[in-house]
């Protein structure tokens, strides 16, 4: 282990929302300080679902909090533990100095609810007595309010298993997104003139309210973005099926992504998952879900119905 020095947050970030942005912020501020680089110490899957076998689905995977912490707060230094045996029996003093010895902490950084150590017994008050102790910095970050109540990964769950994605992202202090290579799929939609992009929620991940999404597909190695009508779901006008896929139409492509990494970013909830009766009211249906996403864009120079051909 590089015994680099660092100022270090920690906690889980589950969805990086606005108060894990003040904690970020803050920690860069005082890397500049202590003239070190900014770190995150973090967890590959909840430590409460470990401790207590609870099923608490992450709004977001490892892959995009590391995305999100590295695009929006340029912070490049991420570690993720394995929330194994060994870390969880570990006391919540040993925790502190082991990240002082092997992670080389000049500082911590810490939400007011940050618990850690065995059966959580560490707290923020814990954490700043111990960093006293070891002649290092501390820093506890008050919670950030919204409608009178603190942001937390809990409201935003709730938020968006009810479909109201603009809350959301009002909380997260970004749009709620989805990382996948696009897959193969059933290439249905190129029969009703519109082709899609297939991608799945990791397993793990909350999957958010069924139905039709206003979003923005970020193509990640050419730059690019398109507008897209976002489908997410069980397909139940074409046979329907378990497992829950995620099929974006981007207005105005043309070409091939499948093996691509896309990036969906989730704006608006447009309607509930419907079946319906003839293919081509699913796919007049479909039209006019464009129309409202580039309506919504303000894109009115792509005609929805002349659709690109998709190689």
């Amino acid at each position: 282990m590089e015994k680099g020095n660092r100022v270090i947050a920690l906690g889980f970030f589950d969805g990086v929302h606005l108060g894990h942005a003040a904690l970020l912020r803050a920690t860069r501020e005082l890397a500049e300080k202590y003239g070190v680089e900014p770190a995150v110490i973090s967890f590959d899957t909840p430590p409460v679902k470990t401790l207590e076998g609870a099923p608490v689905p992450m709004i977001s995977s490892p892959l995009d909090r590391a995305d999100i912490m590295r695009r929006l707060f340029g912070i490049e230094d991420l570690i993720f533990l394995h929330f194994d045996t060994e870390l969880r029996h570990m006391a919540w003093d040993s925790f502190v100095e082991w990240l002082k010895t092997d992670f080389g902490a000049v500082c911590l950084v810490a939400g007011y609810d940050f618990r850690f150590g065995y059966r959580g017994a560490g707290n923020a008050g814990l954490l700043r007595e111990k960093c006293g102790e070891l002649g290092i910095g501390c820093h506890i970050v008050d919670p950030v309010m919204s409608e009178g109540e603190p942001v937390s990964s809990t409201r935003i769950r709730k938020l968006l298993l009810e479909g109201e994605c603009s809350r959301a992202n009002g909380l997260l202090g970004h749009r709620h997104l989805l990382t996948d290579t696009v897959r193969h799929g059933y290439r249905f939609g190129r029969t009703l003139g519109t082709p899609t992009v297939n991608m799945r929620f990791e397993e793990g991940v909350l999957v958010p309210r069924h139905g039709v999404y206003i979003a923005e597909a970020h193509i990640l190695d050419s730059g690019k973005c398109f507008p897209a009508v976002t489908n997410i779901g069980v397909r139940p006008t074409v046979g329907g099926e378990d497992a829950v896929s995620v099929e974006s139409h981007l207005l105005g492509f043309e070409g091939n992504l499948y093996g691509h990494r896309i990036r969906v970013e989730f704006y608006k909830f447009l309607r509930d998952e419907i079946k319906f009766s003839r293919i081509e009211s699913l796919r007049d249906q479909i039209r006019a879900d464009a129309k409202a996403t580039l309506a919504f864009f303000d894109r009115n120079e792509i005609d929805p119905f002349d659709y690109p051909q998709w190689h």
